[in-house]
């Protein structure tokens, strides 16, 4: 350019280069990028705090541990497919508050339809996966009429999977006679405690539920459908979608996967208990929305939602390591949720309230 000086030239490329710089640190894109993968990025400071605690306080690892790694696996096995189904119905802004207990009535049918094909002659093998596929059947039920509510009769969410929350719980303690339903089938027991090649059964059932879910939320025209009515109930509605029809198949996933997880709660302490999914409704939940999943749906994703399995057992287990009382398990998985939520606001805002894709 005439009449300008090298000297210029190079300041105003630098000026730019700076600007640029500046406009990426403090513009939303980046932002977006960590909130994105915040569940993530979680998961790793919170696995360098109690590796460098524990090196500290006892000399030993917690990251580098075989046992540690296959323990916080498998103690997130069972709250991870809970999720799954919950990762569905919170992407179409929705909620199902029935599945702690729709685990618990599969996990009580899987022991006693386990013990009974045992007693009429059933091989073992036969008879476990007789069990299992008794636990997952049965929770078709609640999720056809928490669907059918939903979408047929307008029912809120909310409501709808509260009352089946109670009907579940209710059968579910009549089936076991009110108390744990104990199996005697090696079989089935060896689904939750045997190892294949080093890794849990449960883990590695687990780990085929996600492949398979994230195969059809990412890749299938009913799990774009899903997104697009977390989204929009009026505009997919609009685009042709039966948002009715896709509601109640919603649901019913969510509860066939609150059956899978029943299925597997009885294997891992061979036997079943009505019980089963109460504590785990809230893990379910909250491992979804700390995945990165919103509460108005239209967002979410399988892998967000074991990262956000991984790190609610990660706190649970690292702080039983480090010896702190078992109650603040509690007030740290409430913490990160309400950060979570925060979160996700922040980057509501940050997009005008569109889905980041």
């Amino acid at each position: 350019m005439a009449g300008t000086s090298p000297a210029m030239t190079t300041a105003a490329a630098t000026s730019i280069f700076w600007g640029i710089m500046v406009e990426t640190v403090r513009g939303p894109s980046l932002l977006l990028r960590i909130a994105e993968l915040r569940a993530w990025l979680f998961l790793i400071v919170l696995v360098a705090f109690f590796e460098v605690w524990l090196r500290l306080a006892y000399g030993t690892s917690f990251v580098f541990s075989a046992y540690n790694i296959q323990a916080i696996t498998v103690f997130a096995a069972v709250p991870l497919v809970l999720g799954l189904g919950q990762t569905f119905v919170i992407i179409s802004s929705g909620i199902d508050l029935s599945l702690g207990f729709v685990m618990g009535l599969s996990s009580v049918i899987a022991a006693h339809m386990a013990n009974w094909g045992a007693e009429i002659g059933m091989a073992m093998p036969i008879a476990a996966l007789f069990g299992i596929l008794s636990g997952v059947a049965i929770a078709v039920i609640p999720g056809l009429v928490n669907g059918w509510l939903i979408a047929f009769l307008d029912v809120p969410p909310f409501i709808g999977t509260l009352g089946m929350f109670g009907v579940s719980r209710g059968a579910a303690y009549l089936f076991a006679g009110g108390m744990t339903v104990a199996i005697s089938n090696d079989w089935y027991s060896a689904i939750g405690n045997n190892r294949i090649a080093g890794a849990p059964v449960l883990v590695l059932l687990a780990a085929f539920a996600c492949l398979v879910l994230h195969y059809v939320l990412s890749q299938t025209r009913f799990g774009q459908h899903t997104y697009a009515m977390g989204a929009s109930k009026t505009a997919a509605r609009r685009a042709g979608i039966n948002v009715r029809a896709l509601t109640l198949k919603i649901y019913t996933l969510s509860a066939v996967m609150g059956g899978f997880a029943g299925a597997l709660y009885t294997g891992r302490f061979s036997a079943g208990a009505p019980q089963a999914g109460e504590a785990l409704l809230l893990d379910s939940i909250a491992a979804v929305v700390i995945g990165g999943a919103s509460l108005f749906g239209g967002s979410g994703t399988i892998s967000g939602t074991i990262a956000g399995a991984l790190v609610i057992a990660v706190i649970q287990y690292g702080l039983v390591l480090i010896n702190v009382e078992p109650f603040w398990q509690f007030i740290a998985v409430g913490a990160v949720i309400i950060v979570s939520v925060l979160v996700d606001q922040t980057q509501r805002r940050l997009t005008g309230g569109r889905k980041v894709e």
